[in-house]
């Protein structure tokens, strides 16, 4: 299973969305080099405020393009970064990939899916709305988050739109994706 790098994004700053970039950086251990969110423990300012000292299982957002496309159909226009993600992707379903699978992205990088994005009401201040279109409930009830997913960088190297990217599923048993 493989797929491609769309964007790539990153902030020093704690803003909601992220710049594009012609590259990244991602550090073994840390995340993006020069992002608000890299370190070893949390950076996410409410998780700081729960517990600093708690591990990043954070440090790289990814959120597949596909969900444009799909939030389009709804009236909104999104591009990325624009949703703090770090790294846009094609061709891959990131939310049913179980936790622990790996991401070789490009020549080096590596990065290790840990759980989804829990997204927060900051998505309805950048469109508002938009938040329902990306969390919501199944058929059974059972609540859905479409806002991409989280992970640590476990082999640091370059990343830049046009780079493969390779899928790596953990040993089983599967466990599903959920929120960190």
């Amino acid at each position: 299973m493989s797929g491609t790098v769309v964007a790539v994004s990153s902030s020093g700053e704690h803003s909601f969305s992220k710049p594009a970039r012609e590259s990244i950086t991602l550090l073994a251990g840390l995340g993006v080099e020069g992002d608000a969110h890299a370190g070893v423990t949390v950076k996410h300012r409410s998780r700081v405020a729960q517990d600093p000292t708690q591990p990043n299982l954070r440090q790289v957002h990814l959120i597949h393009e596909e969900l444009f496309a799909e939030v389009s159909e709804a009236g909104f226009t999104v591009k990325p970064g624009e949703l703090g993600e770090n790294v846009t992707t094609k061709g891959i379903d990131l939310l049913d990939l179980p936790v622990g699978t790996l991401l070789r992205i490009g020549d080096e990088a590596v990065v290790e899916l840990t759980g989804l994005r829990n997204p927060c009401v900051q998505i309805d201040a950048f469109q508002n709305g938009l938040l329902k279109q990306v969390v919501g409930r199944d058929a059974a009830g059972n609540l859905v988050r479409r806002a991409g997913v989280m992970s640590v960088v476990r082999t640091g190297g370059v990343v830049r739109p046009g780079d493969v990217i390779q899928v790596e599923l953990p040993a089983e048993p599967h466990r599903p994706l959920d929120r960190v």
